[in-house]
């Protein structure tokens, strides 16, 4: 699943190309648009130009010269750029034509997609219950966010209404990082629990943006958790695994004790 170092590498995409402008919008499979029909997707951004990307956690927002492109990419979606007349992909849903190639949007499952707001205002309401992106929160925020909350940590940190952008895979790898076990209960952690989570959201996200997704290494735990016998990278204990809120959750127990 995207999350938010695979959408900033996305955004890279699309910067790259901001100011191009664009020729057409080709609509190959209108069940990704949500709000929008493929008439007025076409009509409002043919002609204009893309200004400088931005993201917020999974979101992509593209200002085209006042409307506003916004993305998600669900479980499956990317954002790519093509040559004119490079083979087609049989998941490629929406084609922007721009001066010098193509903005694929390529998703498998569909689950999310294609929204359109008139204005920076209207893409502001239709993004109003997202949190802070990720990268953005001081230690202090951090505080701030999950202070007073209940529940389970992992939980709290998948939780888009309160930090955008964290999804499976890296919350996973941020409690293991701070050595923290994800099914802890909020309420329970002190300051020493919240420094030690975002020095490693930090270092996670900045590592993870350099390589555009939550690489697989193999002294991360990511390269050892899809393998059923996986062990810790740290201490080679056997990982542990439960569902938490619909997702595998990951952990070591020796070094993440509850």
């Amino acid at each position: 699943m995207p999350e938010l170092p695979d959408v900033e590498g996305f955004r890279r995409v699309l910067a790259e190309h901001a100011g191009d402008r664009i020729r057409s919008v080709e609509v190959r499979d209108a069940g990704v648009l949500r709000g929008v029909s493929e008439g007025r997707l076409e009509r409002a951004l043919r002609g204009h130009r893309f200004d400088r990307p931005r993201r917020q956690g999974k979101w992509l927002i593209a200002p085209a010269e006042g409307p506003v492109l916004i993305l998600h990419f669900g479980m499956t979606g990317s954002l790519s750029w093509h040559s004119a007349g490079e083979p087609e992909h049989r998941h490629d849903r929406v084609v922007w034509r721009l001066d010098g190639g193509e903005l694929r949007f390529r998703d498998m499952r569909k689950l999310q997609g294609v929204r359109l707001a008139r204005d920076e205002r209207d893409a502001e309401r239709l993004l109003a219950d997202l949190g802070p992106d990720a990268l953005d929160l001081s230690r202090s925020d951090l505080a701030g966010r999950l202070g007073g909350r209940r529940g389970r940590l992992k939980s709290a940190l998948t939780d888009q209404s309160l930090i955008a952008g964290l999804g499976n895979l890296l919350a996973d790898e941020i409690c293991w990082r701070a050595r923290i076990n994800p099914l802890r209960q909020v309420r329970d952690l002190d300051e020493d629990d919240i420094g030690a989570l975002h020095r490693a959201m930090r270092r996670v996200l900045r590592e993870s943006i350099k390589a555009e997704r939550v690489p697989p290494r193999r002294t991360w735990l990511t390269g050892a958790r899809d393998d059923p016998a996986g062990r810790c990278p740290r201490c080679g204990t056997p990982l542990s695994r439960r569902r938490v809120s619909g997702r595998t959750t990951v952990w070591c127990g020796h070094c993440q004790p509850s």
